[in-house]
């Protein structure tokens, strides 16, 4: 095995590590949570089918790329609970170590364009980057309605915390951002899940 496939096989083994990750969102059985590698994969699915509904064209296959990467520096920097503001004081550092770890285990051209689609997605500037993070929004937005807004009651999340947080959503797809709102957050406020004050 040459240099070059060693490192890219070592790297495909450390991207399992986003397997134990856990995040704060169920599951749609409404029992266990998801890990960071389900919420990568299936927003990167949803990117798939969803793609016609970006306010701009964009190229699938970066989005994709970018939301199967997107959270690989969680590996060293843990999640960040999208509410935790005192974690959100240290999070870009923490990532930026661990991205500067986990992307430098490849070789230098694969190192160079996976870390730059990950300051990309985090940039929010591009439309594929722009729709990456509407995917990554409405993703566990979906799985809360799903089961019955439990995590968002456990955490006694307030509507205008899921405000903030969506505030570049509609960026990405005006579309799926209204039904986001209109289908999986506003039934929860209406039945007492989300807080609305």
């Amino acid at each position: 095995m040459t240099g070059r496939m060693e490192r890219q096989f070592r790297f495909a083994l450390e991207a399992d590590k986003e397997k134990r990750i856990g995040r704060q969102t169920y599951i749609s059985n409404g029992e266990e949570k998801e890990n960071d590698a389900e919420h990568a994969w299936h927003a990167a699915l949803m990117a798939i089918l969803l793609a016609e509904y970006a306010n701009e064209p964009i190229d699938v296959l970066r989005t994709v790329t970018m939301l199967l990467i997107h959270d690989m520096v969680e590996i060293d920097a843990g999640d960040t609970y999208a509410y935790d503001e005192a974690a959100k004081q240290t999070q870009r550092e923490r990532e930026e170590k661990a991205a500067d770890r986990i992307f430098g285990m490849l070789p230098g051209d694969q190192r160079d364009e996976l870390r730059a689609l990950w300051e990309e997605f985090e940039a929010a500037q591009t439309p594929e980057a722009k729709f990456a993070r509407t995917m990554d929004n409405i993703q566990p937005a979906m799985l809360n309605c799903a089961t019955g807004g439990r995590a968002w009651r456990e955490k006694g999340v307030k509507l205008s915390q899921i405000i903030n947080r969506n505030k570049i959503t509609p960026e990405g797809s005006k579309e799926l951002w209204e039904y986001s709102l209109n289908n999986f957050i506003m039934p929860n406020v209406e039945k007492g899940n989300i807080i609305d004050k």
